[in-house]
C-alpha cells in the first residue's frame, strides 16, 4: 500500500477519516496563506501581502516577538478579499513574528512570515557539538577541518567529537551531555553529526499509517533532548515491520514515542551509509557533500531564489500535505516566486533555492516524484528540500529515500514534512534552516500548525537529513586576508568582497588563549583595511572580515 493510511500511535488507533480524493478542484496552497514580507523604513511599516482567494470569509492577523511563546488576541480581523495588511506600530531593530489565518468555506489555511527592520546581525551562533565518524579522521582530515573553519566562520564555537559508528548511542548521549552541562552559559545550541554515527530508535508509532511500519523509528531527537528521561523497559514491538524497527524491552531502543521533554538541541546528520545505488563509495559521497557545502558557504555556486512545489497527493481528506511547502517558500522567496512543478526533471534543467515534494511511497521512492535510483545519474540543481510519503520518513534504511538527494547535485538538507508540516519561515530573516527544525519539534503552546492529525513534532521521528547550520541568504566572502603585526599594533587587509549593496565590513579576532572570535570594529568599515592599536596579549592572533549588507524585504543586517 503506497498511499498514507490511517494513523496508528502505540496501541491506539485514531479515528482518522482518510478521503483520497481532492476536495472540489482546490489546491493545497488553499490550505496556506503564501504571505510575504517588505518593509519602509520611514515611517517604519512592515508591509505583508498574499494572494487574492475568492473563497476566504476572514482573515486573522496575528503578532508577536520572535521569542513570545504566544500570539494573545489579533491584532486585525480583514475581509475575504483583503490581500494586504500594513503595520506601523512596529519600531526598528525588533523582530515581529505574524500568524495569518484565513477562513473558507471547507477549510482553513495557515501561514507565517518573521519580518523587521534593520534588525541586527548575529554574529555569534553559539556551541556546537560535531559528532565525527571516527572511520573518516584521517582520509577526510583537511574537509572536517575546513568544515570546523567555516562554522568557526560563521559565529560557531565548534566542540568536537570523534566516536566510533558501533558505539552506543547511550554513549554518544553521554558526551552530548556533558559538553551540554559543562556550559554555564546554556550557550550550546546545535549537534552536527558527520557520517554514520549510531542512530538512536524510539516508541511504537507509524506516523505514514502503515500497519506493517508499526514499531521503533529513527529518533536523532534523543540526541537533542538532554534534560528527558528516555526509557528502554515498556514497549513490545513485533509486528510484521522489518526487524531494524521491531521495540522489545532491553534491546536498546528506547520506549518514547513522544518525545519526554523540550529539545534543546538541534541535531542534523549528512549520514551516507547503506547507499550501495550509488556507484561512488560512503567516503566518496561524504567528500562530495563536505565539498559542495564548502562551495556554497563560499558562494561558489548559488541557487535561484524560487521554489518548486510537486504536489501527488492533493487534498488527502482533511490534510493537504504540501501546504507544508506553500507556506514556507512564500516568505521565504517571495509568493510570486514558488510554481508547481516536477521535482526532478525541473531542477535537473534548473536552479531552486527551495523544493518540496510528496506522493505514495516506499522506502526508495514517491509516486510522481522518483526513486533513489534517479538521484544516483541526475544532479539536481536545488539546496534545501522537503519530501513526504510513506516509508521514507524512516530514514536508516538501504538506499533511503529521503537521504538519497544529499548524495548528488547541490541539495545539502532534506526533511520528512507532512505529518507534521515542518516550519522554516525563521531563515528569511538570517537564522539557520535547525531552527525551523527545533521550531517544529517543540511547537511551544501549539504556536504553529503541524497537521489536522496529532503527530506533532513532539513524535519522535521528526530529523533533518544534512547540515543544521546552513543559511539560505549567502554573501560573497572577501579573499586573501592580511595582517602586518608591528609592536602592539595591527593592520589587517582584504580583497574587496564581490556582494553588490555592502553595507562595509566587520572586523573579528582571537588569540590562541580564546576559542571565539570577538568583534573589534564598532561601525562597519568602508575601506578594505582596519588598524587596530593596544594589543597586549603576548600570542598569536587570529583575525577575520566579513562583509555586511541589508537583506532585501525584511532589512535584517546579514554577515
Amino acid at each position: 500500500m503506497n498511499s498514507i493510511g490511517n494513523i496508528l500511535f502505540s496501541t491506539l488507533v485514531l479515528g482518522i477519516i482518510i478521503n483520497p480524493a481532492f476536495i472540489s478542484a482546490q489546491s493545497t496552497a488553499d490550505a496556506a496563506v503564501q504571505v510575504s514580507a517588505s518593509v519602509q523604513a520611514s515611517p517604519p511599516q512592515i508591509i505583508l501581502s498574499w494572494p487574492t482567494n475568492s473563497t476566504t470569509s476572514q482573515y486573522l492577523i496575528y503578532r508577536k516577538s520572535k521569542t513570545s511563546t504566544s500570539w494573545n488576541a489579533p491584532i486585525a480581523t480583514l475581509s475575504g478579499t483583503a490581500t494586504q495588511f500594513i503595520d506601523n506600530t512596529i519600531q526598528k531593530g525588533f523582530n515581529y513574528e505574524y500568524r495569518i489565518i484565513r477562513s473558507g468555506n471547507s477549510y482553513t489555511g495557515y501561514g507565517y512570515v518573521l519580518s523587521g527592520i534593520e534588525v541586527p546581525e548575529t554574529y555569534w551562533r553559539g556551541k556546537l557539538i560535531l559528532l565525527v565518524d571516527s572511520m573518516f579522521i584521517i582520509p577526510l582530515a583537511s574537509e572536517i577541518n575546513r568544515l570546523i573553519k567555516d562554522l568557526q566562520g560563521e559565529g560557531w564555537d565548534v566542540l568536537r567529537h570523534d566516536v566510533l559508528r558501533n558505539g552506543s548511542v547511550t554513549h554518544i548521549k553521554s558526551i552530548i551531555i556533558a559538553d551540554y552541562a559543562a556550559d554555564s552559559l546554556h550557550e550550546t545550541r546545535a549537534v552536527y553529526i558527520v557520517g554514520h554515527v549510531p542512530v538512536p530508535y524510539s516508541g511504537n508509532i507509524n506516523p505514514d499509517g502503515h500497519p506493517d511500519h508499526l514499531g521503533a523509528w529513527p529518533a536523532d531527537v534523543y540526541y537533542g533532548d538532554v534534560n528527558g528521561m528516555w526509557t528502554d523497559n515498556g514497549v513490545s514491538s513485533t509486528t510484521v515491520s522489518p526487524p531494524r524497527t521491531q521495540n522489545i524491552p532491553g534491546d536498546g531502543k528506547f520506549d518514547q514515542s513522544i518525545v519526554p521533554g523540550d529539545v534543546e538541541l538541534i541535531v542534523g546528520r549528512a549520514d551516507f551509509s547503506n547507499l550501495p545505488a550509488f556507484s561512488a563509495t560512503e567516503q566518496q559521497l561524504l567528500k562530495a557533500y563536505l565539498d559542495k557545502n564548502h562551495a556554497y558557504r563560499t558562494k561558489q555556486f548559488s541557487a535561484q531564489k524560487r521554489a518548486l512545489i510537486d504536489d501527488n497527493f492533493g487534498f488527502f481528506g482533511t490534510e493537504a500535505f504540501a501546504a507544508s511547502g506553500y507556506k514556507n517558500f512564500a516568505p521565504l522567496v517571495g509568493t510570486s516566486s514558488v510554481v508547481a512543478a516536477d521535482y526532478i526533471t525541473s531542477m535537473a534543467s534548473g536552479s531552486y533555492l527551495w523544493a518540496y515534494g510528496c506522493g505514495g511511497g516506499s522506502y526508495v521512492s514517491a509516486s510522481g516524484i522518483g526513486s533513489t535510483f534517479n538521484f544516483t545519474n541526475t544532479a539536481l540543481q536545488g539546496v534545501f528540500s522537503m519530501l513526504f510519503g510513506s516509508y521514507f520518513g524512516d530514514w536508516d534504511c538501504t538506499n533511503s529515500f529521503l537521504r538519497a538527494p544529499l548524495a548528488q547535485g547541490q541539495i545539502l538538507t532534506n526533511c520528512w514534512s507532512g505529518r507534521p508540516h515542518y516550519q522554516f519561515h525563521y531563515m528569511g530573516m538570517g537564522d539557520i534552516i535547525g531552527s525551523g527544525l527545533l521550531l517544529t519539534q517543540n511547537n511551544p503552546g501549539g504556536l504553529y500548525f503541524a497537521s489536522p492529525t496529532n503527530i506533532t513534532g513532539k513524535w519522535i521521528h521528526n530529523a533533518l537529513m544534512g547540515d543544521p547550520t546552513l543559511k539560505q541568504d549567502i554573501m560573497a566572502p572577501v579573499n586573501q586576508v592580511t595582517a602586518l603585526i608591528s609592536g602592539q599594533q595591527a593592520t589587517i587587509s582584504w580583497s574587496a568582497s564581490q556582494e553588490p549593496g555592502l553595507l562595509g565590513y566587520q572586523i573579528y579576532m582571537r588569540n590562541d588563549s580564546q576559542t571565539v572570535f570577538q568583534k573589534i570594529n564598532s561601525q562597519p568599515v568602508i575601506s578594505n583595511s582596519f588598524t587596530l592599536s593596544c594589543l597586549l596579549y603576548k600570542g598569536i592572533y587570529e583575525f577575520m572580515v566579513r562583509p555586511l549588507k541589508l537583506r532585501n524585504h525584511s532589512q535584517r543586517l546579514i554577515l
